[in-house]
This record gives structure tokens, C-alpha cells and sequence, in this order.
């Protein structure tokens, strides 16, 4: 009755691939460490110090994001990609032993439902993995729903509507407990795509309506993160479809409730990093879904297209923690569809453009930039930011995930290996060759 796993493949890539591809590289990787170990001493950064803090990153895996993407237009399938909850489990965990920063996985629902959730826990811990907040699913239809969401859940006209969508996220709720999650993540695509489709504010006022519901069903000790969203499904309004919102949501239903913030789920333009400090301000910044966009909502690799955007958004994660280091502890995770890539590469690639967005923010000289700020030294206080985002930081990164046993270089390493090759060849391969999310 259970999921049996007989290859020899179970904890990942072989330890013996790992040790001989970082033996290949230790050497060059120690010069480049006490390279810059005495570059950063010059300055007064203590390199121990940093690597400390980045072997303490964790960023959430999304379940979705170890299996192909797809387009409105196309979905190529990889051989070998996983066919079920157990065995994208599998993959993540390959992740996080050649990252060391990646301790989690998010679940999504009812993509990711099984029948014996107390075994999917068991089969998760045993490959060293835990669970990161649950996400409901009334976005979409699923085979045998009663009633469409097609004019929305829990903003629905319908009051029927809205109960199905309200008892969906508490079964999610009830899911998550089983899995030991400690919060569950809310995204609607309700709206409108006409004017006079929706009135704005009962659309809103329903939506309040249902969240009490699903709010109350929260245990003591769990968070509900909203996230909001510009456009998409709903192009003409979205019932949460900014931070403004968000927070006033929030704030609405109390402690527990807290604001996700997107990277892609913003106006072009938009100053991210600025509603970062802002929601740390007040207290309801809850967690991020980290992802790069050229034009909108893309779930392009974290890093690929803006990295520069990503370390600001660190930095002021970093002097969040700094104002209040009680208080502020958002959860980190990816959010990416990977339409050309394979996946696990993509989720190793974005690993590394996160943790070095952290690591540069970490070496801020924090003094000096509040010191230029208050002299109205522009052109110094940017660059007290710049020669932060210009330094190469990699040799830290490297020496974090080699403390934590994972890989100098994680795709050279998973290359190296015959992971993928081996579950092309005793995985199922259900192409899947329609458009649309997976």
C-alpha cells in the first residue's frame, strides 16, 4: 500500500560523487576563500561571520517547481521529471543535499494529495526534509467539484460557492497539521475582466467574510500568509491585488495573518524592496516567493534577469532583522516554472542567486550608509550599497555548503552524477503535452 523505493538512488546523488567533486575543486575553492577572507578584513567584515549566517539561510522548495512548466501555449515534459508527491520528495532532496539551504518543501493542494499523509511525512523526514507553509487551490477546477470557481471562490456571489472554497483551505489546514506545517499560504484569482462585472467593495467584504472563517480554523501556533497579485486570471480588477490591500486584510484579521510577497505579482516598475520595509514596519511582512519577471508574472529563475533587484530586497531584509530580530522571521521560498530547464538545475541555480544576494547584503557597511544618508551624501550612499552588490561572494557560499556537506559546485556535481538519466529510465513518463500551469 505504501510508495516503495528500491533503487539505490534514495538519498540523492552518491556521497562518493559529492567528495570526489569537491576534492577535484578544494584547493582552488581555499584560495579563493582566503582570498577573500583578506579582501573583506580590509573593510572590517569578518568572513566567518558570514558564512555563519548563510549556513543558517533556509528557502522553501516548491513542490510544483521540481516537475516542467508550461506556457498557455506548450509544455515540453522531461523524462525522468516526478509523477507524484513522493517522488518530487525525492528531488528536493537531491537539492537540498547539494545546497544545504533548501530544508523544505511546500505543498500544494489538491495537486499534491495522496492517500496516507502520515507516510508522505515519514517518506519526507527520512530523506531529511520538513514542510514549509501549505497552499490551497481555488484558482482552479478540479475533477468532481461541485460548483465552479470560474466567477471566483471565496469572493463568490454565491454563498455555496464560497462554502466549498472556505472548507477546501480548512482541509488544507487539517493537511498541513498531519505534515507538521506551521501556516498556509491564500492566493485567489478572483475579480473581474469587465467593468460592472463586480462591485469592488462587496467583492472585498466577502472575501474578509470567508478568510474569518478560514482564519478561525488556524491552530495557536500557525500563520496564514495573503499573498495578492496585480492581474492574471482577472485582468480588468483583483480582489487582493496589491500590498495596500494585503496589509489592511491583515490587519484586518488579526496577528496571524500576515502579507507574501510575490517578486512577480507587481505593477513593472513597482518598488519592491521599498513594501519589504514597509511591511516589516508594521509587522505583517510574512514570507516570499522568490522569482525573476520580465514582463510580468514570468516565474523566471530567482536572480536570472535582476539580481541586483534581489540583493535590495535583501538588504532590507537584513535591516529588518536588524530593527526588530524578534519579530521578523519571514519564510523564504521559490516560486518558478521551469518551461526549458531541467528543474532541479533551475532550483539549484536560483539557490545560489538567493544565497548571494543574502551574503552581499550581509557585508553592507550599515554605519557608513546611515552616515552618508544623514550627510545627504547621494552618490556614497548608493555606493556603499554598490560595492556590496559588485563583490564576488561566491567563495562564501561555496565554504557554507561545504560545511553543511553539500557541493562546492551543485550542477557540476548533480551533472556528475547519473540522478536524472537513472529516474529517466525507472521513473513513468506521463507526458503531459497540453499548456497551462502543471
Amino acid at each position: 500500500m505504501g510508495y516503495a523505493v528500491s533503487d539505490s538512488f534514495i538519498g540523492g546523488v552518491q556521497r562518493d560523487i559529492v567528495a570526489a567533486e569537491n576534492a577535484r575543486q578544494l584547493a582552488d575553492h581555499r584560495a579563493d576563500y582566503d582570498a577573500l577572507r583578506a579582501r573583506l578584513a580590509r573593510t572590517g567584515v569578518d568572513l566567518e561571520a558570514v558564512v555563519e549566517k548563510l549556513m543558517s539561510l533556509s528557502v522553501g522548495l516548491p513542490s510544483w517547481g521540481t516537475v516542467s512548466g508550461g506556457t498557455r501555449f506548450a509544455r515540453y515534459p522531461l523524462p525522468g521529471e516526478p509523477t507524484n508527491i513522493f517522488e518530487k520528495i525525492e528531488d528536493c532532496a537531491v537539492v537540498q543535499q547539494l545546497t544545504g539551504m533548501t530544508p523544505n518543501v511546500s505543498l500544494h493542494f489538491p495537486w499534491d494529495h495522496c492517500d496516507d499523509y502520515v507516510e508522505l511525512r515519514q517518506f519526507t523526514e527520512a530523506h531529511g526534509l520538513g514542510f514549509d507553509p501549505v497552499n490551497s487551490n481555488t484558482f482552479q477546477d478540479q475533477p468532481g467539484q461541485k460548483r465552479s470557481y470560474k466567477y471566483g471562490s471565496l469572493s463568490h456571489a454565491s454563498a455555496a460557492t464560497r462554502r466549498q472554497a472556505i472548507a477546501h483551505n480548512i482541509a488544507c489546514i487539517e493537511i498541513g497539521k498531519k505534515l507538521g506545517a506551521k501556516a498556509i499560504t491564500v492566493w485567489i484569482g478572483d475579480g473581474s475582466n469587465f467593468p460592472g462585472q463586480s462591485d469592488f467593495t462587496d467583492a472585498l467584504d466577502r472575501y474578509l467574510e470567508s478568510m474569518r472563517e478560514v482564519y478561525a480554523a488556524l491552530p495557536d501556533d500557525w500563520r496564514v500568509f495573503l499573498e495578492h497579485k496585480l492581474y492574471e486570471p482577472a485582468f480588468y480588477s483583483t480582489v487582493i491585488q496589491d500590498w495596500g490591500t494585503s496589509i489592511l486584510c491583515a490587519q484586518f484579521l488579526g496577528d496571524k495573518a500576515q502579507c507574501l510577497v510575490d517578486l512577480g505579482h507587481h505593477a513593472p516598475g513597482v518598488n519592491i524592496e521599498m513594501i519589504v520595509a514597509r511591511l516589516a514596519r508594521f509587522g505583517k511582512l510574512g514570507g516570499f516567493h522568490f522569482n525573476d519577471s520580465k514582463y510580468g508574472d514570468d516565474d523566471l529563475d530567482a536572480g536570472s534577469l535582476n539580481p541586483f533587484q534581489l540583493f535590495l530586497i535583501f538588504n532590507e531584509l537584513v535591516e529588518a532583522e536588524r530593527r526588530d530580530p524578534a519579530h521578523c522571521h519571514p519564510a523564504y521560498m521559490m516560486d518558478q516554472s521551469h518551461n526549458v530547464t531541467d528543474p532541479i538545475e533551475s532550483l539549484l541555480n536560483s539557490s545560489r542567486a538567493i544565497q548571494a544576494a543574502y551574503a552581499r547584503a550581509l557585508i553592507v557597511d550599515r554605519e557608513a550608509l546611515r552616515r552618508y544618508q544623514n550627510d545627504n551624501d547621494v552618490m556614497m550612499a548608493h555606493n556603499a550599497l554598490r560595492m556590496a552588490f559588485e563583490m564576488d561572494m561566491r567563495p562564501a557560499q561555496a565554504e557554507a555548503r561545504l560545511r553543511k556537506g553539500g557541493a562546492l559546485d551543485p550542477i557540476a556535481c548533480f551533472r556528475a552524477s547519473s540522478y536524472r538519466g537513472h529516474k529517466a529510465e525507472t521513473r513513468a513518463f506521463k507526458p503531459n503535452l497540453g499548456g497551462g500551469i502543471v
